[in-house]
């Protein structure tokens, strides 16, 4: 379905459009007019070997989407709706490995045992932690803002997710930097200031990959009381292979990691543009704010899925072998869903976000940590800065699913 009053050439999966900015006009637009939308592009240009894809901008359309993994594999063509035009096929088969391009069976098999580090338990065994080394990083921050403005993501928005995959996993404090430094590398290949090319991005994989399985190995020899052990070495309940460990900390790096960074920081923008927000949560906390958060930044603004067979959607006939784009950032502003999604509302309850997935096989296993980590550091900032004011715009991050800050200048007192 055509589609004329879209700005001609339009692409939400565009890294110079997401570096500017969401492209909420045009996805209300399409939501209304157009909802399953054919979107085109040059063959070859997003490393994919076809002329474009169908972007689904409707909360319920996505929600299907996500839970008919038998209509829409993960597996043909990974969830990454969009790579480097130079990539080669090789290279994103390779990503199959990776539990988020997985199809059931395989995916449940690797979920069940991977979901074992996400119990409640586990995730309750990390909070006293987690809250002391939160408390400690906007105490550090705060140290640090004494000589003028300094860069939330960088001093606080970038250190609490980290420090959680890597207390999770049991990685040693002085290797946590490195962990840090690749996932960056990997996530970064399309904004030209980091000059990291796909072969560096690259590297860092294999890099992490090769952390993670040394580290699979020595528990299998010598196992201990943590996470690593309970996935890897658990005799007669299944356990990953050291490969599929490598690939799952792979997952966590960016899937864990570089998303919830970014739900801080966005989430910290909103606050400071919207002070009566800021006011409501440092005098009452409430319990609603960190998914309204997630809603309000929607970090991953795209995932794709390819159809397995004919099919039909939003009144739009998919063939087989068509990729479809779920447009997250989209789905979490549709008014059939959300009254008054444009406003920054951290009382919204009831809230059926999409900034965990759709649902389905592929909801975020870490859905519960994030939302930890994300109480835990506002309520850090709300008791140790919370003057907090902003001293620039945000620098975005030019990528093409990912909403990313990479610098966001505030300064206290």
């Amino acid at each position: 379905m055509p589609c004329p009053a879209l700005p001609e050439g339009f692409d939400a999966t565009d890294p110079d459009l997401l570096q500017a900015r969401v492209p909420f006009p045009e996805f209300a637009l399409l939501r209304r007019t157009a909802p399953v939308w054919w979107c085109p592009q040059p063959r070859g240009v997003t490393g994919f070997d076809d002329e474009g894809y169908w972007a689904v901008t409707r909360h319920a359309d996505v929600k299907y989407v996500s839970t008919h993994p038998e209509l829409f594999s993960s597996h043909t063509n990974t969830a990454i709706i969009r790579f480097n035009e130079h990539i080669q096929r090789e290279a994103i088969d390779a990503q199959r490995l990776i539990m988020l391009n997985m199809d059931p069976p395989e995916h449940t098999r690797v979920r069940q045992i991977v979901q074992r580090g996400f119990t409640p338990r586990a995730i309750r065994g990390l909070e006293d932690a987690l809250r002391e080394r939160a408390r400690r990083i906007v105490a550090g921050a705060r140290a640090a803002a004494e000589g003028g403005d300094f860069d939330f993501v960088t001093r606080v928005a970038c250190e609490l997710p980290l420090q959680a995959i890597a207390e999770l996993i049991g990685v040693p404090q002085e290797d946590r930097s490195r962990i840090f430094h690749w996932s960056n590398q990997m996530v970064a290949y399309d904004d030209p200031e980091y000059a990291i090319t796909e072969e560096v991005g690259s590297n860092a994989a294999v890099e992490l990959i090769g952390y993670a399985m040394n580290m699979s190995a020595e528990r299998k020899q010598c196992p201990a009381k943590d996470i690593v052990t309970q996935l890897v070495a658990a005799e007669g309940q299944g356990n990953l292979s050291s490969d599929e460990f490598g690939f799952f900390v792979l997952l966590l790096a960016v899937a864990g990691n570089e998303t919830t960074r970014n739900a801080i920081s966005h989430g910290m923008h909103a606050f400071l543009t919207h002070p009566d927000q800021w006011e409501l949560f440092k005098r009452e906390r409430p319990a609603t704010a960190a998914e309204e958060i997630v809603r309000w930044a929607t970090p991953v603004v795209s995932f794709q899925r390819t159809a397995t067979q004919d099919t039909e959607l939003g009144g739009q006939k998919i063939r087989a072998g068509d990729r479809v784009g779920l447009f997250y950032s989209s789905a979490n502003h549709d008014p059939e869903v959300f009254e008054h999604p444009d406003a920054f509302d951290i009382t919204r309850d009831p809230n059926p976000h999409l900034g965990f997935g759709g649902g389905g096989p592929h909801f975020c296993l870490g859905k519960s940590l994030a939302v930890l980590e994300i109480e835990l550091i506002f309520n850090a900032v709300a008791d140790a800065l919370p003057d907090l004011r902003l001293t620039g715009d945000p620098r975005r991050l030019r990528a093409a699913w990912l909403n990313g800050i990479k610098e966001l200048r505030v300064s206290h007192g």
